[in-house]
């Protein structure tokens, strides 16, 4: 389960974000790619944009239900 309090500082604010367990998997910038970015000198996800649509937060819910480690949170 993500912890807020080891987020990644590149997460935009909002309700959702990415905790410094991510290992770089690509689901999340497969499924929901409008919200997720990458930090390659590092090697994780961020979310660099909270879903603004019902469909684009539906989309942040699976790649959180799909993340193999649990690093995608959500604070709402």
């Amino acid at each position: 389960m993500a912890d807020k309090a080891n987020s990644h500082p590149d997460n935009v604010a909002g309700q959702y974000y990415v905790d410094d367990q991510c290992i770089d998997c690509d689901v999340c910038r497969q499924t929901a790619p409008d919200n997720f970015g990458h930090n390659e000198d590092e090697g994780y996800a961020f979310v660099n944009k909270q879903p603004e649509s019902p469909d684009e937060t539906e989309l942040m819910k699976e790649a959180m239900e799909s993340c193999p480690v649990e690093a995608i949170g959500d604070d709402g």
